[in-house]
């Protein structure tokens, strides 16, 4: 196991936030934390990054002891928080240039992380200058130069445009090939579009740990469609696998739909025989956000 999680719990005061955590994560393996604010996923995270060090229980990186090891861990992980504090006077390149110096890397791969997270035509711009979706990738690049084995992301999606969007997605998949991911977020599409696992905490509990695909084996498909012009909900009901047509607002549709494939394909080939252009699209996990509902609403 790349990370064993063992008992461990967290009081601020008479407050306990976690309560006998446990988990073990493998390497090759996405794992999305979800859970509602205030259920201690950020209080894990913090934890886990040695940032606190008041806790119970057992916590080891690839064999070693958090406790005894910590500065020998936080070489081997990388971590991208919610926040992404940032030098906002230096230059793209000076920035990670001082980060892998902070790392004592005598060689750092900046070529190669640069090209990863698309920032080649951005390195002589000051931080200052970029959009909030280039100041993640400068954050996600930082948290990557010391080619870590272990990786947590903190809300690493909030903020970016749908192309920047599949662009990290992307990314933080091949990550997961061969390295241990953490991914915190509020956004359940996310997890479902990432990860292997699914990690629910409520109350500093957790309340579900389970493998995407035995979820997705149970999905019935809520594809949230928008259109150029109305459409007629018969119509689009004869869309194959379409149970329930809904149209909550004007040009705005809800398809549910049957089966494992992903219908999304049926959607824009009705559109493109109607003449069609399609504003929105997006496909919901119906169990996942059905279960996330239920575990969370107490």
């Amino acid at each position: 196991m790349s990370l064993v999680i063992e008992n461990v719990s967290k009081n601020y005061g008479n407050f306990q936030a976690l309560k006998g955590i446990n988990l073990h994560l493998k390497k090759g393996e996405i794992v999305g934390l979800l859970g509602p604010n205030g259920a201690g996923k950020s209080t894990l995270m913090k934890i886990l990054t040695g940032y606190y060090s008041e806790w119970e229980g057992e916590i080891h990186f690839l064999d070693q002891d958090l406790r005894s090891e910590l500065q020998s861990i936080q070489k081997k992980t990388g971590y991208l928080p919610e926040n992404n504090p940032l030098y906002p006077e230096m230059y793209v390149v000076e920035y990670l240039k001082y980060v892998a110096d902070l790392y004592k890397i005598a060689n750092p791969p900046l070529k190669e992380i640069v090209r990863k997270t698309g920032l080649e035509t951005h390195l002589k711009n000051k931080i200052s200058t970029l959009s909030k979706g280039y100041r993640q990738r400068v954050g996600l690049a930082a948290a990557l130069l010391h080619d870590p084995e272990v990786v947590i992301l903190d809300e690493p999606t909030t903020g970016l445009d749908p192309n920047q969007l599949i662009e990290i997605r992307k990314l933080i998949r091949e990550l997961g090939k061969n390295k241990t991911v953490i991914l915190s977020t509020h956004l359940l599409q996310e997890v479902d579009a990432i990860c292997d696992r699914v990690v629910i905490i409520n109350q500093g509990k957790i309340v579900l740990d389970q493998p995407l695909a035995s979820l997705q084996k149970k999905q019935k498909q809520i594809i949230e469609v928008s259109f150029d012009y109305r459409v007629e909900t018969e119509a689009l009901a004869r869309i194959p696998n379409v149970d329930l047509v809904k149209n909550p607002h004007d040009f705005d549709y809800e398809l549910h739909m049957t089966g494992i494939k992903d219908m999304r394909t049926a959607v824009f080939d009705f559109a493109h025989d109607n003449g069609l252009k399609i504003l929105n699209l997006q496909l919901k996990n119906e169990s996942l956000e059905a279960l996330f509902n239920e575990l969370t609403s107490h």
